[in-house]
């Protein structure tokens, strides 16, 4: 079935790239022509000189939901689990974000709003059966993966730790929206590697691989578009790929470690700003922004826009890539390295900002 059925594998990412590029060309005039803009005068953040086009993150979402039902009606779902219910949730919340986005782009709304958008989304995957019920316990012999054991959890404590998983996933790949092409890229190697994922751990031609290829093919298209120096910018509809990457960590066999070690680099570099923040400035870390981001940090250093860039696709692809070839205590030892490397990272990176002020 499966050498009869490549195709399926194929016509996903083809397709949902060629709609993506498509819909990024018009979406961008369309951005224009209602002047949905990012002004750089309006932050002290923004690097970019000119105002540029938002909507990227619209493009991307509507790919991914008009990619997802020409799925439906060509049989891509057919095979392997039967996950349709969870693919409709996923397609719900997914237009929750793009109503809440657009209108954050466009009249910029409050963030306690945006943050409401994003829990709806979030609670709508749960509610049609996203939940992560179990996770490996790599330090205890058992039946699961690996030979390691496994923890249940309640029902309860299932919904609770889905939403903070999937909310934390979403805002850390938001705040790291610094440079021009780092969250999109980050998202095409986030689902291309948990499509390979899903190739060991899911039944051949799984919904779930057909669902990280669309993923991949939709963010790679508005890329092109997003590419320093961009065109277009993702705008608030960035946290959409939080969300499919949060999400799709969950129904291709709870791959959490996987995913963070995909994000964690972004992950930790949150951690350490807002530590800065709280520690150093004493500061609310929540109500300010600033250019202390390791993407910023490393352009102080005097790496390039795209340099920097590439470096962290570089970082995310390599610590994402192994967690391919780990069994589950290695991954904790790949996520303590990742740590240790950031740590230094951000020591270097401070002592050139401190140096570059005085």
């Amino acid at each position: 079935m499966l050498e009869g059925n490549i195709y399926i594998y194929i016509l996903p990412f083809l397709i949902s790239f060629f709609i993506s590029f498509v819909f990024t060309r018009y979406i961008l005039k369309f951005a224009l022509n209602k002047k949905i803009l990012d002004d750089p005068s309006s932050s002290q953040r923004k690097i970019h000189a000119r105002p540029v086009p938002l909507l990227g993150g619209v493009s991307v979402i509507l790919t991914f939901v008009v990619t997802v039902l020409i799925g439906f009606l060509s049989g891509w779902f057919e095979y392997g689990e039967y996950i349709n219910p969870q693919i409709w949730g996923l397609l719900v919340g997914s237009l929750i974000i793009l109503i809440f986005g657009y209108l954050d782009d466009r009249y910029n709304i409050k963030p306690h709003w945006q943050f409401l958008g994003s829990s709806l989304a979030v609670l709508v995957a749960i509610l049609s059966g996203i939940v992560i019920s179990y996770t490996t316990n790599p330090f205890i012999e058992g039946t699961g993966p690996y030979g390691r054991g496994i923890l249940y959890f309640s029902p309860v404590l299932s919904y609770i730790l889905t939403f903070l998983w999937i909310i934390g996933v979403m805002y850390v790949i938001k705040l790291s929206d610094g440079l021009d092409g780092l969250v999109a890229g980050i998202g095409v190697i986030g689902s291309f590697i948990l499509f390979i994922v899903s190739l060991f751990w899911n039944k051949p031609l799984s919904a779930v691989s057909v669902l990280a290829l669309i993923t991949c093919g939709s963010l790679l298209g508005v890329l092109i578009y997003n590419w320093h120096p961009a065109r277009i910018f993702l705008g608030e509809s960035s946290i959409f790929i939080g969300y499919i990457l949060g999400v799709l960590s969950i129904i291709s066999g709870a791959k959490i470690a996987t995913t963070l070690l995909i994000i964690g680099i972004p992950l930790l570099d949150i951690i350490v700003v807002v530590a800065w923040r709280l520690l150093i400035e004493r500061k609310n870390p929540f109500t300010s922004s600033d250019t202390k981001h390791i993407h910023f940090r490393l352009l102080t250093l005097g790496l390039t826009h795209r340099q920097a860039v590439l470096f962290l696709y570089f970082i995310s692809a390599l610590f994402g890539a192994s967690a391919i070839f780990m069994q589950s205590i290695q991954k904790v030892i790949a996520l303590i390295i990742l740590g240790i490397f950031m740590i230094i990272l951000a020591v270097f990176s401070i002592m050139s900002y401190v140096k570059a002020n005085q």
